[in-house]
């Protein structure tokens, strides 16, 4: 997969916790095109990534000179946060080309629902519903407004479709009352904890709001267990074998290995079908093709398209691992979760999310 070798171009502090940088390409090109609700992989010095979602206060350029970015320290996080907080105007640093699994549909209504530091992915989106003209209602909670990054731009750019919460006053979000509120055709976009998240769900579901119509990204990060081990990945097209290292999910070793792309619509790499793989633990013998002798397991938030919400666990969202073999016969990978065949976005989701 190549990379964008970039410079921080402008560092700004928008909270105590939160910044906003600035990055340009290091030999002054413009950076590749990105959509509403895309987000880029950071490189780290240590050889992993972080996911931050790009933010546009105007209408996206087809040809943007920089990508803006919004970071929140986490001081008890895996260090990621604190490496970014470290650069300064001038420090280089490597990315990839940006990423979409959270897009907007702009030519519905939309309710976006911003928890903390989940209002990033949300601002390109308000940007480009205000663009074409779209009806929109855009919630924005937060512990208390001094933690809240960009209320006074929010407010200046999209006026009344904005509406602040803060959980120290009277505004504190209504979930009831923002669930009622939205109109029978309207989308819900979600972004913030993992509570803020399932809160949503449960009461829109219940409300009657189709599942087609409720998406949601959660920022989170892969967490190694104990005795989590690697494992093999064989491809049923060309017989090629990838190890699984423990923290990395199948997708992010597939896509860097150059076989397989997150998003199929904007990469001439091969999309994942129902046979494209199959999992085998690291032995001398491999599993039968399309199943995996050891039973995956999911993070909460991942469900199938069989009557379940459609969401994105980002950060490289779960590690894609199974678990230790287990007796008795092998459990399809997609078949055990209720992925239909050719069912390409329920099954990549299922490869980036399965973990022990």
């Amino acid at each position: 997969m190549s990379k964008i070798n970039a410079i921080v171009r402008e560092v700004t502090a928008l909270t105590d916790r939160i910044s906003e940088f600035q990055i340009g390409a290091a030999d002054g090109s413009a950076l590749p095109a990105w959509e509403a609700g895309a987000h880029v992989l950071f490189d780290l010095p240590d050889g992993d990534t972080r996911a931050y979602s790009l933010i546009a206060f105007d209408p996206i350029p087809e040809a943007p000179e920089s990508y803006r970015i919004a970071v929140q320290r986490e001081p008890e996080g895996k260090g990621g946060s604190t490496h970014m907080h470290g650069l300064k105007p001038g420090a280089e640093i490597s990315c990839a080309a940006p990423k979409n699994d959270f897009a907007v549909t702009p030519d519905a209504p939309a309710v976006l629902l911003a928890g903390g530091i989940g209002i990033t992915p949300m601002i390109s989106m308000a940007t480009t519903l205000k663009a074409t003209g779209q009806a929109f209602a855009f919630h924005y909670s937060g512990r208390s407004a001094a933690l809240m990054a960009y209320r006074d731009t929010l407010r200046d750019t999209f006026g009344d479709a904005l509406h602040l919460h803060c959980d120290d006053d009277g505004s504190a979000l209504n979930l009831d009352a923002v669930i009622a509120s939205a109109g029978a055709d309207a989308h819900l976009y979600i972004c913030g904890p993992k509570g803020l998240i399932e809160a949503v769900k449960a009461k829109a579901e219940a409300a009657g709001i189709a599942t087609d119509r409720i998406h949601f990204e959660l920022f989170d990060s892969p967490q190694e267990q104990a005795g989590d081990s690697a494992f093999e990945v064989e491809l049923a097209s060309s017989g090629e074998v990838f190890t699984i290292p423990p923290g990395q999910s199948i997708i992010d070793v597939l896509e860097a290995g150059g076989v397989a792309s997150a998003n199929a619509t904007s990469s001439a790499a091969p999309p994942i079908t129902a046979t494209w793989c199959c999992l085998r633990p690291n032995a001398p013998q491999a599993t039968s093709c399309k199943s995996v002798s050891a039973a995956p397991s999911h993070r909460a938030l991942y469900s199938t398209s069989e009557g379940g919400t459609h969401g994105t666990l980002r950060q490289a969202g779960g590690t894609g691992r199974p678990r230790a073999a287990t007796s008795g016969a092998p459990r399809y990978l997609h078949r055990s979760r209720g992925v239909p065949a050719g069912d390409e976005a329920s099954i990549r989701q299922c490869l980036g999310l399965c973990r022990p």
